[in-house]
Protein backbone atom coordinates (compact mmCIF):
# COMPACT_ATOMS: atom_id res chain seq x y z
CA UNK A 1 0.00 0.00 0.00
CA UNK A 2 1.22 3.29 -0.58
CA UNK A 3 0.23 5.08 2.79
CA UNK A 4 0.60 9.58 3.74
CA UNK A 5 1.98 10.00 7.12
CA UNK A 6 0.42 13.50 8.03
CA UNK A 7 2.44 14.02 11.56
CA UNK A 8 1.50 16.50 13.93
CA UNK A 9 0.78 16.99 17.78
CA UNK A 10 -3.12 17.23 16.86
CA UNK A 11 -3.72 19.31 19.86
CA UNK A 12 -6.83 19.23 19.02
CA UNK A 13 -7.65 17.62 15.85
CA UNK A 14 -10.12 19.94 13.82
CA UNK A 15 -12.18 20.36 10.53
CA UNK A 16 -9.10 22.00 8.64
CA UNK A 17 -6.78 18.47 9.56
CA UNK A 18 -8.93 15.93 8.62
CA UNK A 19 -10.42 18.02 5.05
CA UNK A 20 -7.00 18.34 3.92
CA UNK A 21 -5.94 14.90 4.43
CA UNK A 22 -9.30 13.83 2.47
CA UNK A 23 -8.04 16.29 -0.28
CA UNK A 24 -4.64 15.13 -0.33
CA UNK A 25 -5.96 11.13 -0.25
CA UNK A 26 -8.04 12.90 -3.16
CA UNK A 27 -5.22 14.41 -5.36
CA UNK A 28 -2.85 11.60 -5.05
CA UNK A 29 -1.71 8.05 -5.37
CA UNK A 30 -2.36 7.41 -1.91
CA UNK A 31 -4.39 4.05 -0.71
CA UNK A 32 -4.86 6.26 3.29
CA UNK A 33 -3.39 8.48 4.68
CA UNK A 34 -2.19 8.23 8.57
CA UNK A 35 -2.06 11.02 11.29
CA UNK A 36 0.10 10.37 13.36
CA UNK A 37 -0.23 11.78 16.74
CA UNK A 38 3.03 13.11 17.67
CA UNK A 39 3.98 12.70 21.16
CA UNK A 40 7.11 15.43 20.87
CA UNK A 41 7.88 18.02 18.13
CA UNK A 42 11.35 18.73 18.99
CA UNK A 43 10.97 21.96 17.17
CA UNK A 44 7.82 22.86 19.26
CA UNK A 45 6.75 24.38 22.95
CA UNK A 46 5.19 21.73 24.90
CA UNK A 47 3.23 24.18 26.73
CA UNK A 48 -0.41 23.04 26.67
CA UNK A 49 -0.30 19.80 24.91
CA UNK A 50 -2.87 17.45 26.03
CA UNK A 51 -2.03 13.91 26.80
CA UNK A 52 -1.19 11.43 24.12
CA UNK A 53 -3.81 9.51 24.69
CA UNK A 54 -6.14 12.54 24.85
CA UNK A 55 -5.36 13.68 21.79
CA UNK A 56 -5.01 9.83 20.23
CA UNK A 57 -8.91 9.32 21.44
CA UNK A 58 -10.01 13.08 20.13
CA UNK A 59 -8.00 11.93 16.68
CA UNK A 60 -9.73 8.59 16.61
CA UNK A 61 -13.14 9.14 17.03
CA UNK A 62 -13.29 12.35 14.49
CA UNK A 63 -11.68 9.64 11.99
CA UNK A 64 -14.70 7.16 12.30
CA UNK A 65 -16.40 6.60 9.48
CA UNK A 66 -14.22 8.86 7.48
CA UNK A 67 -12.54 6.51 4.28
CA UNK A 68 -8.78 5.51 4.10
CA UNK A 69 -7.88 8.25 6.94
CA UNK A 70 -7.10 6.62 10.35
CA UNK A 71 -5.06 8.38 13.49
CA UNK A 72 -2.44 6.67 14.45
CA UNK A 73 -0.36 6.08 18.09
CA UNK A 74 3.04 4.81 16.26
CA UNK A 75 5.26 7.05 17.21
CA UNK A 76 4.66 6.92 20.90
CA UNK A 77 6.42 3.79 21.13
CA UNK A 78 9.51 5.91 19.76
CA UNK A 79 12.22 7.36 21.77
CA UNK A 80 11.40 10.78 22.43
CA UNK A 81 11.56 13.64 20.42
CA UNK A 82 9.90 12.15 17.55
CA UNK A 83 12.41 12.39 14.66
CA UNK A 84 10.33 12.08 11.39
CA UNK A 85 13.68 10.29 10.14
CA UNK A 86 12.90 7.50 12.84
CA UNK A 87 9.83 7.28 12.47
CA UNK A 88 9.66 6.97 8.97
CA UNK A 89 12.80 4.22 9.40
CA UNK A 90 10.60 2.01 12.24
CA UNK A 91 7.62 2.16 9.94
CA UNK A 92 9.48 0.82 7.10
CA UNK A 93 10.88 -1.77 9.15
CA UNK A 94 7.78 -2.76 11.24
CA UNK A 95 5.77 -2.81 7.00
CA UNK A 96 8.42 -3.50 5.07
CA UNK A 97 5.13 -4.15 1.85
CA UNK A 98 4.12 -0.77 2.38
CA UNK A 99 5.49 2.14 0.75
CA UNK A 100 5.46 5.79 3.12
CA UNK A 101 5.44 9.29 1.67
CA UNK A 102 5.73 12.41 3.89
CA UNK A 103 3.09 14.39 3.70
CA UNK A 104 4.15 18.53 4.97
CA UNK A 105 2.76 22.39 5.11
CA UNK A 106 4.62 24.69 3.25
CA UNK A 107 5.78 26.09 6.08
CA UNK A 108 7.70 23.65 7.29
CA UNK A 109 8.97 22.60 3.73
CA UNK A 110 10.68 26.19 3.89
CA UNK A 111 12.76 25.10 7.13
CA UNK A 112 12.64 21.24 6.20
CA UNK A 113 16.53 21.45 5.92
CA UNK A 114 16.47 22.24 9.83
CA UNK A 115 14.95 18.93 10.50
CA UNK A 116 16.98 16.09 11.32
CA UNK A 117 18.53 14.11 8.53
CA UNK A 118 16.70 16.05 6.49
CA UNK A 119 18.78 14.79 3.31
CA UNK A 120 17.74 11.79 3.97
CA UNK A 121 14.73 12.13 4.20
CA UNK A 122 14.46 13.54 1.04
CA UNK A 123 16.73 11.10 -0.68
CA UNK A 124 14.75 7.83 0.06
CA UNK A 125 10.90 9.17 0.90
CA UNK A 126 8.54 11.11 -1.47
CA UNK A 127 7.51 14.24 0.37
CA UNK A 128 3.86 15.75 -0.17
CA UNK A 129 4.04 19.33 0.27
CA UNK A 130 0.42 21.20 0.91
CA UNK A 131 0.35 25.17 1.20
CA UNK A 132 -0.41 27.10 4.76
CA UNK A 133 -1.30 30.66 4.23
CA UNK A 134 0.90 33.12 3.01
CA UNK A 135 2.61 30.27 0.93
CA UNK A 136 3.62 30.31 -2.65
CA UNK A 137 2.06 27.12 -3.64
CA UNK A 138 -1.39 27.62 -5.42
CA UNK A 139 -4.25 25.20 -6.68
CA UNK A 140 -4.68 23.79 -3.40
CA UNK A 141 -7.84 25.00 -0.90
CA UNK A 142 -6.65 26.36 2.24
CA UNK A 143 -8.05 25.59 5.43
CA UNK A 144 -7.36 28.74 7.46
CA UNK A 145 -8.31 27.26 11.00
CA UNK A 146 -5.44 26.04 13.80
CA UNK A 147 -5.30 24.28 17.01
CA UNK A 148 -3.97 27.31 18.69
CA UNK A 149 -6.62 29.25 17.44
CA UNK A 150 -9.47 26.43 18.75
CA UNK A 151 -7.54 26.14 21.91
CA UNK A 152 -7.89 29.94 22.48
CA UNK A 153 -11.75 30.23 21.59
CA UNK A 154 -12.14 27.43 24.07
CA UNK A 155 -10.13 29.17 27.00
CA UNK A 156 -12.34 32.59 26.06
CA UNK A 157 -15.59 30.78 26.51
CA UNK A 158 -16.18 30.93 22.42
CA UNK A 159 -17.89 28.31 20.76
CA UNK A 160 -15.97 25.81 18.33
CA UNK A 161 -18.41 24.38 16.60
CA UNK A 162 -17.66 24.21 12.95
CA UNK A 163 -14.09 24.18 13.37
CA UNK A 164 -13.64 20.40 15.23
CA UNK A 165 -16.04 17.49 14.21
CA UNK A 166 -19.17 17.73 15.59
CA UNK A 167 -18.79 13.91 17.54
CA UNK A 168 -15.86 15.61 19.31
CA UNK A 169 -17.12 19.24 20.56
CA UNK A 170 -17.72 18.12 23.76
CA UNK A 171 -14.75 16.39 24.25
CA UNK A 172 -12.40 19.25 23.18
CA UNK A 173 -14.45 21.56 25.51
CA UNK A 174 -13.89 19.50 28.52
CA UNK A 175 -10.18 18.75 27.92
CA UNK A 176 -9.46 22.26 27.13
CA UNK A 177 -10.89 24.51 29.84
CA UNK A 178 -9.57 22.35 32.87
Amino acid sequence: MEIGLFGGSFNPIHCGHIALAKEILRRSRLDEIWLMVSPQNPLKQQGDLLADAERLMLARKALRGVEGIKASDFEFALPRPSYTWHTLEALRSAYPEDRFSLIIGGDNWEHFDRWYRAADIKAHYPIIVYPRSHSTLTDFPLFDVSSTEIRERIKGGEDVSGLVPDCIVEDVKRLYCG
